[in-house]
């Protein structure tokens, strides 16, 4: 293992995860991240665990659009009580990880660690940081924001928002401890988040999710994305090609353009952002995703097969009119 990987794989198989010598850990990874997969494979046979490991490319060319049967096959006969997805994303690949976080955490109630867009800074820096006081943070937010009727969001950048959540809407605490059986998450990991009821304003994205922090990284200047009655109507940025892929990325499907999520960052141990979506997202500030709802943990009556978020960090944030944030830190 590289040293300098020996937290963060820590964090994620010991602090996360709880992997002990009675778990079977599957791990799916990519051939570009194979280091960092190996320190997690590494961490976890050192806790007396089973592990085996599936690459991406020995089943599957790139982008990998469908889940392969014969992965799943496998998977299904190994039997995992925990698992990891380490890797990069790219463009049309939500077709291979949809069903394969079905098939992990749906189906076989898998602990799963989700590290797509993982790099060696993340791990070194959001996988390194300390997670009990991840948790304590998310929980306290958590605890503030379950019965919010209303939230304002506004960034220096040009953001403002203002969200309403509905009762029958959950929101979620993503504290970083997935130790319940079919519990999982994003690593490194942060945040609590829900579907909003609905959302209107000016969102001044420096960031998007999915493929595009891939192909465009940060947004300079931010893309403004205008949004009234919980739907994108208008994108403005002087970029034309992104102009035309966010475009494109809407349209897929009637619900693609439809704000499926609100979140807020909660990794305190997070000191700037670095341009990577899966790390900057749990920034304290606030990112909102159009497209699926994950409505199985929301509670949310729709779905869709398309989900990108979109990033406001430094955010001043109110819930029903109590001061929450400050430019990215927190009041309680």
């Amino acid at each position: 293992m590289r040293p300098e990987f020996a937290a963060g794989a820590r964090n994620a198989v010991r602090s996360c995860l709880n992997i002990g010598p009675e778990d079977r850990v599957c791990i799916i990874r990519d051939r570009t991240r194979t280091e960092i997969a190996a320190a997690v494979e590494e961490e976890a046979r050192g806790t007396g665990a089973e592990v085996r490991v599936w690459t991406m490319e020995d089943h599957v060319e790139r982008p990998a659009t469908t889940f392969p049967r014969a992965i799943g096959d496998e998977i299904l006969g190994f039997r995992p009580t925990a698992s990891f997805f380490i890797g990069t994303g790219m463009k049309g690949e939500l077709g291979f990880r949809k069903p394969m976080l079905t098939l992990l955490a749906d189906d076989l109630r898998c602990r799963h660690g989700h590290m797509i867009g993982i790099n060696d800074l993340i791990m070194r820096d959001g996988m390194a940081a300390d997670y009990d006081e991840i948790y304590r943070v998310t929980r306290q937010v958590y605890e503030v924001v379950r019965q919010a009727e209303r939230i304002t969001v506004n960034t220096a950048l040009g953001t403002e928002l203002v969200a309403t959540f509905a009762p029958s809407l959950r929101w979620v605490p993503c504290d970083g401890r997935y130790w319940e059986q079919g519990r999982w998450g994003n690593l490194p990991e942060g945040e609590t988040f829900t579907c909003p009821l609905s959302l209107d304003g000016v969102i001044a994205a420096e960031q998007m999710g999915d493929w595009f922090t891939e192909k465009y990284g940060m947004l300079s200047p931010p893309v403004r994305l205008v949004v009234k009655g919980g739907r994108l109507v208008g994108t403005e940025t002087p970029d034309a090609r992104l102009a035309a892929d966010i475009r494109e990325y809407m349209g897929q499907h009637p619900d693609s353009n439809r704000v499926g999520e609100f979140a807020i960052g909660t990794n305190v141990g997070l000191t700037r952002i670095v341009g990577n979506f899966l790390q900057d997202e749990k920034f304290p500030g606030v990112h909102v995703a159009f497209g699926d709802p994950y409505g199985f943990e929301t509670g949310a009556d729709w779905s869709c097969p398309s989900h990108v978020d979109v990033l406001a960090s430094h955010a001043t944030v109110s819930v029903d009119g109590r001061a929450l944030m400050e430019n990215g830190r927190f009041l309680i």
